[in-house]
């Protein structure tokens, strides 16, 4: 895995708000430390460069591994994952009071399906910070 600079980093975690750039988890809550991802892997010709990487938390770094795509839930199609960088979040998810966020496309869907942003302890864990004010 390339090296990506304490620069770099912090360019990246500021831009993010210090937020998973897919579920928007911020970093204090996360149980594991929030992670630089390329979102389109290096072995996929990614380049660590700040327009391919992005802040992931560990769960939905995890769950994403190097997938660019995934089917469709709902058709079976091949779809596109989110792409933090080209793609606004509220376009494609919404977060409902009870802690499940609610896909809008097929991108959402298929991020919120391989991600698994809506596992039961994902969403327990939403709803506790929603309730305190902290998402």
């Amino acid at each position: 895995m390339t090296y990506i600079s304490e620069s770099l980093r912090y360019r990246v975690l500021q831009r993010a708000e210090e937020r998973c750039e897919y579920c928007h988890l911020h970093r204090r809550h996360g149980l594991f430390s929030h992670e630089i991802d390329h979102i389109h892997a290096e072995k996929h010709q990614g380049q660590t460069v700040e327009s391919n990487l992005c802040l992931a938390c560990a769960d939905c770094n995890r769950f994403k591994g190097s997938d660019l795509c995934s089917l469709d839930p709902e058709t079976g199609q091949v779809v596109a994952l989110f792409h933090p960088r080209r793609d606004e979040w509220s376009e494609h998810f919404r977060l409902q009071e009870q802690g499940m966020i609610m896909p809008l496309t097929p991108s959402g869907r298929v991020t919120v399906f391989l991600l698994r942003m809506n596992a039961l302890e994902t969403i327990a864990e939403r709803q506790a910070l929603i309730a305190l004010g902290e998402f």
